[in-house]
């Protein structure tokens, strides 16, 4: 199980001059299989939100469990997937999607399988012997995916990693996530500055508030996943009532339509 609750949640960060407030008594549910979507205006605590369920930030109050657990560092079947793609440019697409697995110290034989089925999973089993520098920003993300995959994860969280992609690669990569969570069955959660991208991705829509971040609001999106969803008057209305509730919180400009 990976159902994810976090409890009244601060965060701060120690600066030269002045204290961050990041987070300030957030609280947040999923169900196990659940995906959410999290928006709100830049530097509301999205990222800082992602690290802490991921372990690898702890708390300054509050706490964070998974399927029960509490978090105290790093889980075994959380996956992070950043904006950045954190792949190696000296390994090659079949190395980096195993890296986890190294990590994990899987015995070598597994993990070669793992990952080979895992960029097979993802369209770039021809590119297994290629380097980072080799692939477009499309393939390198789908790279970023397969290592997930191969971590076998039932926790995924991802800090924005369309963005930086074109439009159309974007939408298809969009289709890429929401095939791989109706196969798969993981808990999700995205964060993302897309109003679009988090009404089709997100069974629920959560809405921070600015600086330190606490839940604002959220939008309960029970099309998300149908076929054809995005050419909807329901999800078209989600967008207005997403952008309204954005406005409110002073954040309208800073969010693409």
């Amino acid at each position: 199980m990976a159902a994810v609750e976090a409890r009244d949640v601060s965060v701060t960060y120690e600066g030269v001059d002045r204290r961050v407030h990041a987070l300030g008594g957030l609280t947040l549910e999923l169900a196990d299989g659940e995906p959410i979507a999290i928006i709100g205006p830049s530097g509301c605590g999205k990222s800082t939100l992602l690290l802490a369920i991921a372990g690898l930030l702890r708390a300054d109050e509050g706490s964070i469990a998974v399927g029960g657990e509490p978090v105290t560092g790093p889980r075994l079947r959380t996956a992070l997937i950043l904006q950045d793609f954190g792949l190696l440019p000296w390994k090659t697409a079949l190395r980096n999607a195993a890296l986890g697995l190294e990590v994990r110290r899987v015995p070598p034989a597994e993990r070669r399988q793992r990952a080979a089925e895992a960029l097979s999973r993802v369209g770039l089993a021809e590119f297994a012997t290629a380097y980072p520098a080799e692939l477009s920003g499309g393939m390198r993300q789908r790279l970023a995916l397969a290592r997930a995959i191969a971590l076998e994860a039932d926790l995924l969280l991802m800090d924005e990693p369309l963005s930086a992609l074109d439009a159309l690669t974007r939408e298809d990569l969009q289709g890429l996530l929401l095939e791989l969570w109706r196969s798969r069955g993981h808990t999700q959660a995205l964060v993302t500055h897309s109003i679009e991208e988090a009404v089709f991705l997100g069974r629920r829509i959560v809405v921070l508030t600015p600086r330190p971040g606490r839940v604002s609001a959220v939008v309960e999106n029970p099309g998300m996943g149908s076929e054809g969803y995005r050419d909807t008057e329901a999800f078209y209305e989600r967008c207005a009532t997403l952008r309204r509730l954005l406005a409110a919180e002073g954040a309208f400009a800073e969010v693409p339509r």
